[in-house]
């Protein structure tokens, strides 16, 4: 008893400085003074025992009875928590009464914070004492660690997320890389990093605090580089060899084990199962690859609240260093191959459903489960030696601004694959358009060729249509307008001949656009015009919203070259804003770009050039940039040479660079906010 009043606590003294956890530390300062239990929950390794720690420290005035903590990571016996408690406390040790009611009795009227270190292994038992002591001592507050909750109705929970590493971020400033770069000057003094490979290293390392420190104790042995390409047997690589402290964890292999004793039998399979997933999933995608009579329930949430997946209301994902641990335990299980097969052949499943309903309502929401799926898209298509897949996704390659990844997988597939038949028919024409929207006009044009020989062989009206689609918005790119305006409305009599009764394939409503645009480059807006209107009807008629954006598009270059300003920019916005429910990459910056061109029209050049600079980003961003002599590259020519006669060389370049300096999100907002770029 003594002891506990002249001492203030026993804080063991901190190893390194806590870097990147000022928010966290605001918010526990906060949540501690108001609320008798806080967990901190994470992955193994994220960090929480060190933010507890130095939340501790910060908090010690705050507490007149001191700060205590409890390290429950050695001890395996519930029954003997409350002797631990009152050991750090100073208490002897009494063998009449109950050590949860001498704790009690000692706390009543003390104001102390408790910090209780590792509490996953002894949860139950945790929560018994902590529910007894709380409910007579009032003054007393808990901070806890572990990797789920205790379950405590006044429990509160602060997440700790791994450390940021954002792309596109200045890489000095992330989190990740100040944290790798202290503690590698720190061991090897003098050492010179680029921030950009450090970042690479770190995004690999899923910002976790204990595998940035592990891999950085590789610095004596290999460079930065090294390090990241030996990422794939991180568990080796990142096994402790120093014996300079690193807290209880000599390894991630060590801090992730700890997490998989702690699950179920069950929890294990499903952990190893999901591994299998590289990117977000929900419970649909969880069942179909990973239930069957030795999983008939899937415990989502319960993997979620011991820190093993990342939940996202109802979307789940796991970081790479825990999916590599569930990958090995798959492997040696024996399923890994099985579960492969299974993802992929759900994933191809999903993929032919989309498709078939991308003509139609339901547009943006698979608009939306492609890019959560990318992830997981790529991976079975690196494992698929079919067409089926990656024809299937010609909507993720053509309108989702993938061109250049589907063009990869189709001419890898097309040149293994030389057997004529449909599937290699559609992959010829799929890979035309895939090869358009990746900037290859010449790729195209010999794809599409080869698409329509194949295609009038078999009597495929439809797969003839989208080839010679294909060949007009080539000849479009290139400039040759009569060619591209044939080619375009011969396309269109294929797709009419193909579906006679409704002419419901999506390619119609495309050649309809090839052929206006081709009209409209020709000066001829009244013929454009007339083929848009039967374009817009028949694509609202559908509720689709691709081809109708890029309809309005080329209503937009009509309107405004028949000197009807306000509905060209009325249309240019109707393309942007569906192209941005879609995030079609290159729809969005070429709806800017014409929004840049009614600007000129207008004679607002410093809305212009701004405007001008916002698309230049996304094209570059985006991998889009200027396609040879495309309809696009022609439009931006002429819009930049309006805007600087209207401001001179110098305003213009000024207006351009703060337009250049928005990123994407920032630059629709703002246009959508009808004043919202005349006041940048």
């Amino acid at each position: 008893m003594e002891e506990t009043r002249t001492r203030r606590d026993n804080i063991p003294a901190e190893t390194g400085d806590l870097v990147g956890r000022e928010a966290e530390l605001g918010e526990l300062a906060a949540l501690v003074g108001h609320s008798p239990l806080v967990t901190l929950t994470g992955v193994a390794g994220v960090g929480k025992s060190r933010l507890a720690l130095r939340a501790a420290t910060t908090l010690r005035g705050a507490f007149p009875d001191g700060v205590w903590v409890v390290a429950l990571s050695a001890e395996q016996n519930g029954a003997l928590i409350g002797h631990a408690v009152a050991a750090a406390l100073g208490l002897p040790e009494q063998a009449v009464r109950p050590q949860a009611e001498v704790l009690a009795d000692f706390l009543a009227e003390r104001r102390l914070l408790l910090v209780l270190d590792d509490c996953d292994h002894l949860a139950e038992a945790c929560a018994e004492l902590l529910r007894h002591v709380l409910e007579r001592a009032p003054h007393v507050r808990v901070l806890a660690t572990g990797r789920g909750p205790l379950g405590l109705d006044q429990e509160r929970l602060v997440a700790v997320e791994p450390l940021a590493v954002p792309d596109g971020a200045e890489p000095a400033d992330c989190a990740a890389v100040r944290l790798f770069t202290e503690r590698a000057r720190a061991l090897v003094p003098g050492a010179t990093l680029d921030p950009h490979e450090v970042a690479r290293l770190c995004r690999g390392l899923d910002g976790i605090p204990l595998a940035i420190e592990l891999a950085v104790r590789r610095l004596r042995a290999l460079s930065v580089p090294q390090i990241a390409e030996r990422l794939d047997d991180r568990f080796a690589l990142l096994a402790g060899e120093s014996r300079a402290p690193l807290g209880r964890h000599r390894s991630m292999r060590t801090a992730v084990g700890l997490s998989h004793e702690l699950c179920t039998a069950r929890e294990r399979l499903l952990w190893a199962r999901l591994s299998v997933f590289e990117g977000w999933f929900d419970a649909d995608d969880a069942w179909a690859v990973c239930a069957d009579g030795r999983l008939a329930t899937l415990t989502l949430s319960g993997l979620a609240e011991r820190s093993i997946l990342v939940a996202d209301g109802e979307r789940y994902r796991m970081l790479d260093t825990i999916r590599d641990y569930g990958r090995q335990w798959l492997r040696l299980l024996g399923e890994e191959e099985a579960m492969l097969a299974r993802h992929h052949d759900h994933f191809l499943a999903v993929a032919r459903r989309a498709e078939a309903e991308w003509y139609g309502p339901r547009q943006a929401r698979w608009a939306a489960w492609a890019r959560q799926a990318m992830p997981d898209l790529e991976a079975a298509l690196t494992r698929d030696d079919g067409f089926d897949l990656a024809t299937s996704l010609w909507f993720v390659w053509c309108c989702l601004g993938q061109g250049r990844l589907g063009h990869r997988h189709l001419d890898r597939l097309l040149n293994r694959e030389a057997a004529p038949g449909p599937a290699r028919t559609k992959a010829l024409w799929v890979c035309s358009w895939a090869a358009l929207a990746a900037g290859d006009t010449a790729a195209a044009r010999r794809r599409a060729a080869e698409a329509y020989t194949a295609a009038t062989a078999e009597g495929d009206l439809a797969a003839a249509g989208c080839a010679k689609q294909g060949a007009a918005a080539a000849a479009l790119v290139l400039g040759d307008l009569d060619t591209a305006a044939r080619l375009a409305a011969q396309a269109a009599g294929l797709f009419e001949q193909a579906t006679p009764e409704r002419a419901t394939h999506i390619g119609l409503p495309v050649a309809e656009t090839t052929l206006a645009m081709a009209h409209s480059l020709r000066g001829e807006f009244g013929p454009a015009v007339e083929v848009l209107v039967r374009q817009w009807a028949r694509c609202a008629e559908r509720g689709e919203l691709w081809a109708r954006s890029h309809g309005d598009h080329v209503r937009s270059l009509a309107e405004l070259g028949r000197g009807e300003i306000a509905a060209a920019e009325a249309y240019a916005r109707a393309a942007l804003d569906a192209t941005w429910c879609l995030r079609d990459p290159l729809g969005v910056a070429a709806a800017t770009d014409q929004l840049a061109a009614t600007a000129v029209a207008r004679g607002d050049g410093h809305r212009a050039a701004r405007l001008l600079g916002a698309a230049s980003r996304m094209w570059t961003a985006a991998g889009l940039s200027a396609h040879g002599a495309s309809p696009y590259v022609t439009s931006r020519v002429r819009t930049e040479r309006g805007a600087r006669t209207l401001l001179g060389d110098p305003a213009y370049e000024r207006a351009f660079a703060r337009g250049m300096a928005m990123d994407m999100d920032t630059t629709v907002a703002r246009i959508r906010d009808t004043d919202g770029f005349g006041h940048l």
